[in-house]
């Protein structure tokens, strides 16, 4: 059996404040606290299987992070998504290269 996963109060105090002055009754309010609190218990739950991951594994640390990256992946960077984009283009060869060079010289 595993534990229960129950946001800290002070926590869903946070999150019930964190939208401003929204009306407490609106659909649009109860609708922001419950997604925060099923992401915070999704994240809870994915910290647990690594943590379980790693310690079957002897603690080899890149499957628990292997498994965060499936789980949670983060989108491609502007960058990553202009070279995509640019790979798929038609371009005179010297204007390929010189936008290729400048994209990968930028950081993220």
């Amino acid at each position: 059996m595993t534990d229960s996963i129950t946001p800290p109060p002070e926590l869903v105090s946070k999150w019930c404040c964190e939208d401003g002055e929204e009306i407490k009754s609106s659909p649009r309010w109860f609708f922001s606290v419950f997604a925060k609190a099923a992401q915070w218990g999704a994240d809870q739950e994915l910290e647990a299987c690594a943590k379980w991951v790693g310690s079957m594994f002897h603690g080899h640390k890149t499957w628990s992070d292997e498994l965060r990256a499936a789980r949670r992946p983060k989108p491609p960077s502007l960058k990553e998504q202009a070279l995509k984009t640019l790979d798929g283009l038609t371009l005179p060869d010297d204007a390929f290269e010189t936008i290729r060079f400048a994209l990968e010289a930028l950081d993220g």
